[in-house]
Formats: C-alpha cells, structure tokens, sequence
C-alpha cells in the first residue's frame, strides 16, 4: 500500500477508490437519508468530502494522462467517465488503472 503513494499513477487509485465510496455513500446513504427521513446533514457532511476527492480524481486523472501519454478518445474519456457512475471508479482501477 505504502508503494502506491510513491507514483501519480498509485495516488490516482487511492483516490478513484476513496471517491468511489463516497460516491456510494452520498447515493446510497446520504441522499435517501435527506429526502426518505428529512435529515440532511450527512449530505451537508459529505457533499464537501466527495467533491473535493471528485476533483482530486478528475485533475489527478489528466496529470496520469499526460504522463502516461494516453490518447483522450482511447482511455482518459473512460477514466473521466467513471467517477461519476456508481462502482465506475472500481472498474476503471480493475480495467485500467491496475495494469499500468
């Protein structure tokens, strides 16, 4: 895990991963909660944490593209795409991103 940090390529995996789960979270949890129960402070509270890793995944995914000179129309547009689908961000790091 420890070795991840160390590559922009790793550190794009930690946070697809995290901003997967809070993405499933936020969809799952928190927005059923606020419109089933009229409580939304846990979208008050999540909001922030998932749209901060949103651009985290988003700036890091275009830095990783540069730097492994990926072709937009062949893999940035599907690795873009993924985090705004639900389980999106883990199929990318199985399909793609685990193999560079």
């Amino acid at each position: 895990m420890i070795d991840l940090f160390k590559t922009k390529t790793g550190r794009l995996r930690i946070i697809a991963i995290l901003e997967g789960i809070s993405l499933l979270i936020l969809v799952f949890i928190a927005v059923p909660l606020k419109y089933g129960m009229g409580n939304p402070s846990f979208v008050k509270m999540m909001g922030p944490i998932h749209g901060t890793l949103f651009l985290l995944f988003l700036f890091n995914t275009l830095s990783v593209g540069v730097e492994q000179q990926w072709k937009f129309k062949e893999t940035t547009w599907k690795v873009l795409l993924a985090c705004v689908i639900p389980f999106g961000t883990f199929y990318i790091d199985r399909k793609i991103l685990s193999k560079l």
